[in-house]
């Protein structure tokens, strides 16, 4: 699991008193990420280079973060939540505007990047990009002879049972993300507002229900290398490293569309430490640094001065973490859609997983 389970325990730890992790002189900023999504020699380098010490925690999806910040029950100074929900935080005006005078290494990030976040953040005020990707599916080439590339091959009883692998499906494990792909697969928008088009998506997920081996999000990488499952859905950055593992395995955006999606750094507005989160946000747009988390976590970078130091041209010129306009042209980033459509999705979830 890449050092998850020294990441897990030291999260428990500061959970739990997070002010009791460090000395009360000392200088700390607190890091709340997602799991697995920084290589830990990283944090090492920034308590080196500034003296600040970090105290990290992890979590598993947007709406598990976003209710510890809304409430503030641990004031966090720097956070990496998915651009539909920093659209949410900034409406909410739960976030600070970014001091650039401070974040000087921003010129690293590509244009490219910075304008489509602007879909999310006008004028990039209060977030800067960290990492990027595409949501597809991952299959072991061994385990089905057909090659995939529909949504088909999650939601088609008749091609599921005809290629042997009915309730071995590893579907994922995120409201926006299930859903997305429902829609998607159905010819709806991947944000839909529609309350029949969303009905619609959770009843075909209802009926996925039977074929599906189990919802998850992390543990499809592991579970995928060690040919547990024959198919699953990932993001993309976690299939290169499933591939670098297992060369049976591959990666497939489907015809009909898909997600892309930005996580960016972003500063809570009763942030303790601002200019320490600014510190973080500067040192992870290094493109030193940015090459050494995106050559461990393998999620891709939009920082186009790392990019070029990239050696292997295999990952230089990969398609999975650098995919085509073609592919990307029919992708869509997810939006906020306000409380009401936050709820109901939620609700259509919950009926989903309790079938």
């Amino acid at each position: 699991m890449r050092k998850k389970i020294a990441a897990l325990l030291l999260a428990s730890v500061c959970a739990f008193s997070l002010v009791g992790c460090q000395k009360s002189d000392q200088p700390t900023l607190y890091v709340y990420n997602w799991g697995e999504y920084i290589d830990p020699d990283v944090i090492d380098l920034f308590e080196d280079e500034t003296g600040i010490k970090v105290e990290y925690n992890e979590f598993v999806q947007n709406e598990d973060m976003y209710p510890v910040i809304q409430t503030g029950s641990v004031k966090y100074d720097v956070v990496c939540p998915s651009d539909y929900m920093i659209q949410k935080m900034i409406q909410e005006d739960m976030l600070a505007e970014i001091n650039y005078e401070n974040v000087p290494n921003i010129s690293n990030i590509d244009s490219l990047y910075l304008k489509s976040a602007e879909e999310f953040d006008p004028g990039n005020k209060y977030s800067v990009p960290y990492c990027w990707g595409t949501v597809g599916i991952l299959y072991n080439k061994t385990m089905i002879n057909t090659k995939i590339d529909s949504w088909d091959a999650l939601f088609d009883k008749d091609f599921i049972e005809a290629n042997g692998y009915s309730g071995d499906i590893l579907m994922i494990d995120s409201v926006r993300d299930a859903l997305g792909i429902a829609l998607t697969y159905l010819g709806y928008p991947i944000n839909s507002a529609d309350e029949a088009q969303l009905e619609e998506a959770k009843q075909l997920l209802q009926e996925q229900f039977p074929m599906v081996d189990a919802y998850v999000v992390d543990q499809v990488r592991d579970k995928m290398i060690g040919g547990d499952n024959p198919i699953g859905v990932i993001y993309s950055g976690e299939a290169i490293f499933t591939q670098r593992e297992n060369a049976d395995l591959e990666y497939v955006v489907p015809k009909e569309g898909s997600n892309v999606w930005i996580d960016g750094w972003v500063i809570p507005k009763n942030a303790q430490n601002k200019e320490y989160a600014e510190k973080w946000i500067n040192f992870m747009c290094d493109p030193e640094i940015a090459l050494k988390n995106f050559e461990y976590i393998t999620y891709s970078t939009p920082n186009a001065a790392a990019r070029d130091l990239i050696e292997d041209a295999d990952i230089k010129n990969s398609t999975i973490a650098f995919p085509e306009a073609s592919v990307l042209e029919r992708c869509s980033t997810y939006q906020y859609l306000g409380e009401d459509m936050d709820a109901l999705y939620l609700q259509k979830w919950n009926e989903v997983k309790s079938n």
